[in-house]
């Protein structure tokens, strides 16, 4: 008599599909993380701005928390997402077994939810909730480490991406200390790391295997170009911006950031598709690349600039155009199509990934304005609204898709 096969009540069943990849799991997380970390931030800026709700000042500086909750937990959980499925593929290794990406996610999402709570409850959740993040990073990473070693180390981006998240153990660990001694060097120290050393890193190494061969997937004669000094010569000059940064040497920021400018221009005019028409889904992806050089083009005149004059302006612009610019475009680029391709869907961009899009285009702009006009805190406020605005469609077809089978019938 054959065995009856398994009933599973709704929620059991969604979170064995959440369970079945690791790109379903840790962008499921990522997604609910935006929302969260996004709304606390969003009601800060209003409540700061106009006095709306009596929000209690958290136990870290806010604008603090809010740098740690988008570079350590927000993007990294997507960033886990997608290398914890691609490593295998890039090494032709067999795909991870779920018991071993789960303690990621669990980690990372409930390291975040500790310190959302830790915001208002105090300093022993937050440290609770680094604990737990920690913990989550460390097994990713080693998760990541043993492909590599498995690989011998031939698969470069593979290589650079573990570099880069080696450092942002450096910066959890940092970030661990300062709530521990409360010693602000220490808390400088995991925000210009976790910007500049891990995050940039990955995109750019992320943007250097794929981009051009996507291209070369939808365009007739694309001919697919990823000069490996190009990623050889990215790392010097990101550390050396880090370094810089870490001493406090804006005048000298240029010296790093000008090469970076010409490096990263250079590949994204090498890139672009000439006299081809690109769909949606592929355009995103340049247009997001495109931050970048801009992103630095903003640092070098804003380091030339206190050089000469001895005046910082700009302010946080620049910062905000490589994260919101940059950061949020791909991430919506990159993870839709992720979304859209391991669930059996066509590759298409499709109206809610392009209003984010679009949206997140208009946020950058008025972020990299709001440092250069009167009540710049409004503008602050009113681009964190416009966030939730353009992320929230994005985010609840998302999260759908990751708790539904996929549209082909197959598994993963």
């Amino acid at each position: 008599m054959p065995t009856p096969p398994l009933i599973l009540n709704p929620p059991a069943a969604a979170l064995r599909l959440l369970a079945a990849a690791p790109h379903r799991l840790m962008f499921f997380i990522g997604a609910t993380n935006v929302l969260l970390a996004m709304t606390w931030w969003t009601l800060w800026l209003l409540d700061t701005r106009w006095h709306l709700f009596g929000l209690a000042q958290p136990a870290v500086p806010a604008g603090w928390l809010h740098a740690m909750l988008m570079q350590y937990q927000v993007l990294p959980s997507f960033m886990f997402g997608f290398l914890l499925t691609v490593f295998p593929r890039w090494m032709n290794l067999p795909a991870l077994d779920r018991s071993r990406y789960i303690p990621v996610g669990i980690g990372m999402f409930g390291g975040q939810l500790l310190t959302l709570v830790g915001l208002f409850a105090g300093l022993p959740l937050l440290k609770a909730g680094a604990i737990l993040t920690l913990l989550g990073w460390s097994i990713g990473t080693f998760l990541l480490a043993r492909l590599v070693y498995q690989d011998r180390g031939r698969t470069w981006h593979a290589v650079s991406c573990l570099a880069a998240l080696g450092f942002g153990l450096l910066g959890l660990v940092a970030w661990l200390g300062f709530l521990q001694s409360s010693d602000a060097k220490l808390l400088f120290l995991a925000v210009k790391v976790g910007s500049i050393a891990v995050l940039l890193p990955i995109f750019f190494t992320v943007c250097h295997r794929m981009i051009a061969f996507f291209a070369s997937g939808v365009i007739a004669g694309y001919q697919p170009q990823r000069p490996m000094w190009a990623l050889a010569t990215f790392w010097p000059l990101a550390l050396l911006h880090v370094w810089f940064e870490l001493r406090h040497a804006y005048g000298w920021l240029w010296i790093a950031d000008v090469p970076m400018t010409i490096l990263t221009g250079w590949l994204l005019v090498r890139w672009w598709p000439r006299g081809a028409s690109m769909p949606g889904l592929l355009r995103v992806l340049f247009v997001g690349f495109a931050w970048l050089p801009i992103a630095f083009a903003l640092y070098s005149a804003q380091s030339l600039w206190f050089a000469t004059t001895g005046a910082f302006e700009l302010g946080r612009g620049p910062a905000h155009a490589l994260f919101i610019g940059y950061f949020s475009s791909l991430l919506v680029a990159m993870v839709t199509r992720v979304t859209q391709g391991h669930s059996g869907r066509p590759l298409v961009l499709g109206r809610v990934a392009a209003f984010a899009f679009v949206l997140v285009q208009l946020i950058a702009v008025s972020r990299v304005v709001a440092e250069i006009v009167p009540d710049s805190l409004a503008w602050h406020a009113l681009a964190a609204v416009e966030w939730i605005i353009a992320f929230l469609p994005w985010v609840l077809r998302s999260t759908w898709i990751y708790l539904t089978p996929r549209a082909d019938g197959r598994e993963g």
